[in-house]
């Protein structure tokens, strides 16, 4: 029997794998995508105990608190942090097979040096142990990111923000991390929301221009995106129900646009149109300034209505939909091709069934633009499991090469979530060193060892242009 995640072999199950491991674990991160607070970044914020760092904004384990029957009151409610962390171990000790699980044991060990498994049994200590290290100067918010050797991250941001954070972080010369900013449009596009007319006033003001028109709020966008250029963006992403593809001409997309701004909310063909118009449009923004696309898409969000009026989006109650097409993907990356505006693209299905879909549309449009111009983005939220990445790498191999492939990121609110990247080389590591263990592929380790590497680090790097 193996020691409870030991630090040495943990998800490595030979000599070729622990060898991989070893060279992988080298390379510093790049966190391409995530969700944390750059302000928190230049203010330096030290978390006043676990819970705040750990549970503050983390649907993921919200989640699993409700599937065990924990009354809100210690999720979201008033419960007092210590009553709220201790309905966490409870759940915790139950989520064998749960990703949580590993990824609360990896924070545990790596920034505390807490190796004993969490349960209610080791409640108290743990909360005691815990708390005292992120009193002291080292747990401070960009000590943990100098800790986790992380050397670039790009947050996300809406194109009416005014990157003060970021411009005060690139500032201080104390600190030389890049946290540089990543194109968000998402309000910007989403007509069929109630508050879109009050967002586009906000996208006015930061503009500087008046919004009465799709062309205005295209040239609004662009002035927008200079500004974001200026400021150190070289990515964008996109949360998309689908890749919607129903073209239509100019003046439709104006008349949507008008009876909008006129206070009539568009009908579902409408919805889509004019969504295909605003993609098609950023697209090729994104091709012009060099920047890459990311889209993901295939999340059901909101579903359970009573608590979205209670707490909100983003807070434990979106799901996988099944709903995503193959055919309007295409549709839309070849509408972008055509003129050669397609720009460098990574691809995020939340539906695992969708992982061949995606490894074979891609292969379609790559060429000499870029090694992997179109990415199989990383196992997605559901799906960034153990299962969920040995599917998606192995699939990415099957119908494309993996050794181009641009790697993980957190997708997180946490700054403890480094750890992801651990979890996700030890499994990289592991499926290629199997692989070689079983005469599938050369022991050519001066190759391998640098591919993982590239896998951990350098492809990203060259591919953003970081």
């Amino acid at each position: 029997m193996k020691k409870f995640m030991d630090s040495k072999d943990f998800l490595l199950s030979n000599e070729t794998s622990l060898r991989l491991y070893e060279a992988a674990a080298k390379m510093p991160i790049i966190d391409y995508h995530c969700h944390i607070n750059p302000r928190e970044i230049a203010e330096d914020r030290q978390f006043n105990n676990i819970t705040e760092v750990w549970l503050g904004g983390d649907h993921y384990k919200w989640r699993q608190m409700r599937s065990n029957g924990i009354d809100e009151k210690y999720i979201t409610g008033d419960a007092s942090d210590y009553e709220k962390f201790e309905k966490w171990t409870e759940t915790l000790q139950k989520a064998i097979g749960n990703p949580l699980y590993h990824w609360s044991h990896l924070e545990l060990q790596r920034y505390f040096g807490f190796n004993k498994p969490l349960s209610p049994a080791t409640c108290k200590e743990a909360w005691d142990f815990c708390n005292k290290k992120l009193n002291t100067p080292e747990m401070s918010v960009r000590n943990i990111i100098k800790m986790s050797n992380v050397d670039t991250i790009c947050t996300t941001d809406d194109p009416a923000d005014t990157l003060e954070w970021h411009k005060l972080i690139k500032e201080d010369k104390t600190f030389d991390v890049k946290v540089l900013p990543a194109w968000r449009p998402d309000k910007a596009m989403n007509l069929e929301k109630p508050d879109y007319k009050d967002y586009l006033a906000k996208l006015e003001k930061a503009s500087g221009m008046k919004i009465g028109s799709f062309k205005e709020l295209c040239a609004a966008l662009k002035n927008r995106m200079a500004f974001f250029a200026e400021n150190g963006c070289l990515v964008s992403d996109h949360g998309l129900e689908y890749v919607m593809y129903q073209p239509a001409s100019e003046s439709e997309i104006e008349s949507i646009f008008s009876a909008r701004m006129s206070g009539k909310m568009p009908t579902r063909e409408e919805e889509i149109k004019f969504k295909t118009a605003f993609m098609l449009f950023v697209g090729r923004e994104y091709a012009r300034l060099g920047w890459v696309m990311q889209l993901h898409y295939g999340a059901l969000r909101d579903n359970n209505k009573n608590m979205y009026a209670k707490l909100g989006p983003d807070t434990g109650y979106d799901s996988i939909n099944t709903g995503a097409s193959a055919a309007e993907l295409v549709g839309f990356l070849n509408a972008l091709a055509l003129t050669d505006e397609l720009p460098k693209t990574i691809l995020y299905s939340l539906n695992p069934c969708d992982n061949a879909a995606i490894g074979t549309i891609m292969g379609c449009f790559q060429n000499s633009d870029a090694v992997g111009k179109i990415q199989h983005g990383s196992a997605w939220w559901f799906n960034d499991n153990k299962t969920g990445m040995q599917e998606q790498m192995t699939s990415l191999a099957n119908l494309g090469l993996l050794s181009n492939f641009v790697g993980m990121l957190t997708d997180s609110r946490s700054f403890l979530s480094y750890t992801r990247h651990e979890y996700f080389r030890r499994i990289l590591c592991d499926l290629v060193g199997t692989w070689v263990e079983n005469g599938e592929y050369p022991a050519d380790f001066v190759f391998l060892e640098k591919m993982v590497q590239d896998i951990s680090y350098n492809n990203c790097k060259r591919y953003f242009g970081f």
